[in-house]
């Protein structure tokens, strides 16, 4: 019995947190200076099969300034551009963000057991040039034991900083 309860008491705490995963496609050599200005994008809200997920591309462009916030004083996030060509336009900044979100699935999990999924592209690029300085895929998957409330967006804020606070 006791042996029973110790492998229940296990699989209920492993599926009582969300798991991520960080895939770079760029790396820098060089770290980011602290201080200098960002200029973010709003990525296109995201989608899985039919459903479109409304104020998605808000919510991340808003993790991802949350997170450049702790780095700089100057972090603006252009609602109204969604790749590198219009926010230079817009903006005179150190660095820019090209997110794109890649994958966002909201699941009823508390019931069906199926956990939500993101999978954003962050891109930075500096003041000038077309070849990024620092690219990432980071993914999320909510935990399977819910009792309701969680959402996708609540997977984005943990692997962006810990990306982010990389890069610094």
């Amino acid at each position: 019995m006791f042996k029973r309860s110790i492998i229940v008491l296990s699989v209920l705490v492993s599926g009582c947190s969300a798991k991520y995963v960080q895939q770079d496609l760029a790396i820098s050599p060089e770290r980011l200076i602290q201080g200098q200005a960002v200029f973010i994008a709003t990525p296109v809200d995201g989608r899985y099969e039919t459903n479109l997920y409304k104020a998605s591309g808000a919510m991340t462009a808003g993790a991802i300034r949350s997170a450049f916030a702790r780095y700089s004083n100057q972090v603006k996030v252009s609602e109204s551009c969604a790749d590198l060509a219009c926010i230079r336009e817009l903006g005179n900044a150190g660095y820019y963000v090209v997110p794109e979100i890649l994958h966002w699935e909201d699941r009823a999990t508390e019931w069906s057991g199926i956990p939500d999924r993101i999978e954003v592209k962050l891109v930075i690029y500096g003041a000038k040039g077309d070849e990024p300085l620092a690219s990432t895929v980071v993914s999320g998957k909510s935990k399977w034991l819910t009792f309701g409330g969680d959402h996708p967006q609540d997977l984005l804020q943990k692997p962006i900083e810990s990306y982010v606070k990389a890069q610094f």
